[in-house]
């Protein structure tokens, strides 16, 4: 199973997603975690970090992501400070990067 995830650190953010095993049918859901390290900062730093990437997320992983993956976003110190518009980028380049974008015809 390890050598089906995949990994892309952008910028602003790290991305890991792997295809949950369970998960054979295309309306399977898509599970999301959050995390920011001490590398990023004091508790407030991290929190706003974490906001940040869930707000992300919010936005764009129902519409952009494949059904039945998992994924996790790990905040980086630009994280904090990013402008929202690159963050954006990141998460879209590293969705195609990792091959967990949803496929548009």
């Amino acid at each position: 199973m390890a050598a089906l995830r995949r990994k892309w650190a952008a910028p602003g953010l790290i991305l890991q997603a792997a295809p949950r095993p369970e998960s054979e049918t295309a309306e399977a859901e898509i599970r999301i975690g959050f995390t920011a390290s001490r590398k990023v900062g004091n508790a407030v730093k991290r929190n706003r970090a974490r906001r940040r990437l869930k707000a992300l997320a919010a936005e764009m992983i129902p519409h952009g992501a494949n059904p039945g993956l998992d994924l996790v976003l790990i905040a980086r110190p630009a994280t904090v400070d990013r402008p929202f518009d690159e963050l954006r980028r990141d998460l879209q380049q590293s969705l195609n990067r990792t091959k967990a974008a949803r496929k548009t015809h």
